[in-house]
């Protein structure tokens, strides 16, 4: 099983990545980006996932405004000066200015979401200007009526019409080092990740793949991992308690699946 895994996720080991989503300075999380409630602090959430051997923290302020900046910049210092993790920072960067300034407090990568679609270009300056190692394009997509995946923006709110396996493509060319794949369909719900997508996208691209959306327990992390997941990440399951990252890499190593 590990020549397996080794074979489709190109020889890398995977990731056990914990998110934080974040809204005015604390840690949230809903079902299907909806229904928010309050999960606690940002840095001392952080530091628990690392204790417990987490391989990435991942940062999103769900609800950045122009008016919360200051309060995001102080809250990344705070979490950067406490991990020795690498640190992933999205939500609201809008420009390289401001993913400059994020790199400048602490982050290692930032997460670009509704403003690489706007301007995809930007995805270019980024991997020119810091490494394509330290961008991350956030994909969002949701299964509409007729089964195709649709891309959302804005926090999930906002509907376009890019193509979905175009658009993959795209931030591949355009310097991307990977990408976060949120099935919001399976967000919040605990049905596991959507591993047809995950697979689908794992060999068709040579970018890595981060599956996000629907984890609720450690099979879910060997299923996406066995699929072509490079990474996998999840939020409310380590929040509630209901399983820590410890659990989840026992699992894995019980199916031979290596893990940093």
């Amino acid at each position: 099983m590990s020549e397996l895994l080794e074979s489709v996720n190109n020889g890398l080991i995977p990731r056990v990545i914990v998110c934080l989503d974040v809204a005015n300075g604390r840690v949230v999380k809903g079902v299907n980006f909806k229904g928010l409630t309050d999960m606690g602090d940002p840095v001392e959430l952080a530091l628990r996932y690392q204790e417990q051997g987490a391989d990435e923290i991942v940062f999103l302020d769900i609800k950045a405004t122009l008016e919360n900046r200051a309060n995001a910049l102080d809250t990344v210092r705070r979490v950067a000066q406490n991990l020795s993790i690498p640190f992933t920072v999205g939500g609201g960067l809008n420009s390289y200015a401001d993913v400059e300034q994020f790199l400048s407090a602490g982050a290692d990568k930032v997460a670009l979401n509704s403003a690489a679609v706007k301007n995809p270009q930007l995805i270019n300056q980024i991997a020119e200007g810091f490494g394509s190692q330290c961008v991350v394009v956030a994909i969002d997509v949701n299964k509409d009526e007729t089964d195709d995946y649709a891309v959302y923006v804005s926090g999930g709110h906002v509907r376009t019409e890019v193509d979905a396996f175009g658009w993959f493509k795209e931030v591949e060319e355009r310097g991307a080092g990977e990408i976060l794949l949120t099935a919001m369909h399976r967000d919040g719900t605990g049905i596991g990740f959507d591993n047809e997508l995950m697979s689908r996208v794992a060999k068709e691209r040579n970018i890595q793949v981060i599956a996000s959306g629907g984890a609720s327990n450690e099979q879910h992390f060997v299923d996406t991992f066995l699929a072509g997941s490079d990474a996998a990440l999840a939020a409310g399951m380590f929040h509630r308690g209901e399983y820590s990252v410890q659990d989840v890499k026992k699992a894995l190593k019980q199916q031979q699946i290596l893990t940093r």
